[in-house]
């Protein structure tokens, strides 16, 4: 039987991986923008491929889950992820369909190995009696930071996108495949009782109330992973690396928040942590969009990550409160909160196109205020596990 410790460690590992792959897609976006030479809304529908797998992969990842264990489906994750980022990053300023068409297959991928992630994560978290969900999701924000920090200096050393993409996964895979077996056995469950649940899961107020949350600040985060970069370059008139170097602070901001927001979480409750954010955020998006000066930028950039660090790993652990509906719930959850990735890329950028990429941002802004009337459906849980369950 795996340990406890062995498993927090390869569940803290593969979130890295799973950062770590993705900041390293997002650090080549606006070379996407350049090679096929899209306007905003033209890239926002590229980026919608992504999102659209993992929707269309997450509704039925908790009942996989439950039939294959978190093991098999964290690898099945992520093998679809590397054939993915590999088409994409082959099409790269040659064959835009076949990007498009990797970038899929990667949202496929990515979707099944999100899930198995944090329906794993939060067993660890059961058993080890304390609030952790966020620093594994710090594990992914630290992989962002090292992928888009790696992204910056081999953007400026001028190495391929496809060389540095496709050394991204096959590192990522191998580890994957070592380090799996060490996850905890998810709770055993019976078939119709498997179909029952999923199906159960998304009639739950507080399930989709959870999911409407994790929708808003999941969009929080998801505008600065596809826009922000971007944004910098167009409003603030920087470099492509130095908009990078915008987004590889943001996520370092990220980072931060997720290590210290477990020890606030278990103080004074997650209703009040993610109040708190959600105010950081939004000034931290004015401050980017209306500041003229740079450190005031940078002010902003870091507010909106800290802002923006607990929303989705707080979703993720309230969904699991439950451990023997947490699959299910989880993958609920996480489709509704994937429709941000979904919906937001096309919709900045076609607002972008509009009224210019910098004040597009002020979407997040906007949709930070509704989100908060829902937070309290995150409210703590403590549920004991029947023998029978």
């Amino acid at each position: 039987m795996p340990t406890l410790t062995a498993a927090r460690n390869a569940v803290g590992l593969t979130f890295f991986l799973n950062g770590l792959v993705f900041a390293s897609w997002v650090s080549r976006i606006p070379e996407v923008r350049s090679s096929f030479e899209l306007t905003n809304g033209q890239l926002g529908l590229v980026l919608l491929a992504i999102a659209l797998g993992s929707v269309l992969a997450l509704p039925t990842s908790g009942a996989a889950i439950n039939a294959l264990g978190t093991v098999r489906i964290v690898r099945l994750g992520a093998v679809a992820a590397t054939v993915g980022m590999l088409a994409a990053a082959l099409g790269l300023g040659h064959v835009l369909a076949v990007t498009v068409v990797g970038l899929f297959v990667y949202g496929l991928g990515i979707g099944v190995w999100d899930v198995a992630m944090n329906v794993e994560g939060a067993e660890v978290e059961r058993g080890l009696n304390r609030t952790i969900m966020p620093r594994f999701h710090a594990g992914f924000s630290g992989g962002t930071v090292v992928g888009a920090l790696l992204g910056v200096v081999l953007i400026e050393l001028g190495v391929p996108a496809v060389v540095h993409l496709v050394g991204i996964v096959v590192l990522a895979i191998v580890l994957i495949f070592r380090t799996s077996p060490a996850f905890l056995p998810v709770p055993e469950r019976h078939e119709d009782e498997e179909r029952t649940s999923a199906a159960r899961a998304w009639l739950e107020p507080r399930t989709l109330l959870i999911g409407v949350m994790v929708l808003a600040l999941a969009m929080t985060e998801g505008t600065a992973n596809d826009w922000l970069a971007v944004a910098l370059v167009d409003g603030h008139d920087v470099s492509h690396a130095t908009g990078v170097a915008g987004f590889a602070v943001f996520v370092l901001a990220m980072t931060v928040g997720r290590f210290a927001g477990t020890g606030l979480i278990d103080r004074f409750g997650r209703v009040v942590v993610l109040w708190g954010t959600m105010v950081l955020a939004g000034v931290g998006v004015l401050l980017i969009v209306f500041a003229d000066h740079p450190v005031v930028v940078v002010v902003g950039i870091v507010l909106w990550g800290v802002g923006a660090s607990l929303g989705f790993p707080v979703g993720m652990s309230a969904a699991a409160d439950d451990p023997r509906r947490a699959a299910s719930r989880v993958s609920v959850v996480s489709t509704i909160g994937y429709a941000a990735f979904l919906a937001g890329p096309p919709f900045l950028g076609f607002v972008g196109d509009e009224v210019g990429t910098l004040k597009a941002l002020l979407v997040v802004a906007v949709l930070l205020m509704p989100a908060a009337l829902v937070v309290p459906s995150a409210r703590e849980q403590r549920v004991p596990v029947r023998a029978d369950g």
